[in-house]
């Protein structure tokens, strides 16, 4: 399985699957800019809260470029997750090709 997904697809996938989406940035992140159906979860708080975490359904990790989202992706899969991929680029491309109304950093 790939462990890639585009914001297009992820926005897509938001539409017509159940999907659950996973922020990982920081609380101080969340000020600036979020997507409203996202679960948020921390990197750092991701191990003592994995129970909170569906493994009955797609799970699309993001963060601002991409980069921390990948390294939770690698971990959940070492764990057994199967159904995770990291949403390329980020909540950055997110504001950039699904919504450009979205505060930027």
């Amino acid at each position: 399985m790939d462990k890639e997904i585009s914001v297009v697809d992820a926005a897509k996938s938001m539409q017509q699957d159940k999907v659950v989406l996973l922020d990982v940035r920081e609380h101080s992140e969340l000020d600036i800019c979020r997507i409203e159906e996202a679960i948020h979860i921390p990197l750092s708080e991701i191990p003592q809260r994995i129970e909170l975490l569906p493994r009955n359904l797609p799970l699309i990790i993001f963060c601002h470029h991409g980069m921390r989202s990948r390294s939770v992706v690698d971990y959940l899969r070492s764990i057994g997750f199967d159904n995770v991929l990291n949403m390329t680029g980020g909540i950055h491309c997110w504001s950039k090709e699904i919504n450009p109304k979205m505060q930027k950093y």
